[in-house]
């Protein structure tokens, strides 16, 4: 199998992964167990870095394909 090919099979069994509803679900409790809660930290967005931003985010994509 050549490298082009093994690269395709490997994108196209991701992609369909990643548009797995049971995996948005696994990855927001893996989110909710590790990552910080920025609401029960009170932290203002307006003084929130630019990690904390993206933090933000990725929590809010995970939670919005979870459901």
């Amino acid at each position: 199998m050549s490298i082009k090919k093994t690269f395709l099979l490997v994108f196209l069994l991701l992609n369909f992964a990643v548009m797995n509803k049971s995996l948005f679900k696994i990855l927001a409790k893996i989110n909710k167990m590790i990552l910080p809660s920025f609401t029960k930290r009170e932290l203002n967005i307006m003084n929130a870095k630019k990690w904390q931003l993206a933090l933000i985010g990725w929590r809010y994509f995970v939670t919005k394909n979870s459901l």
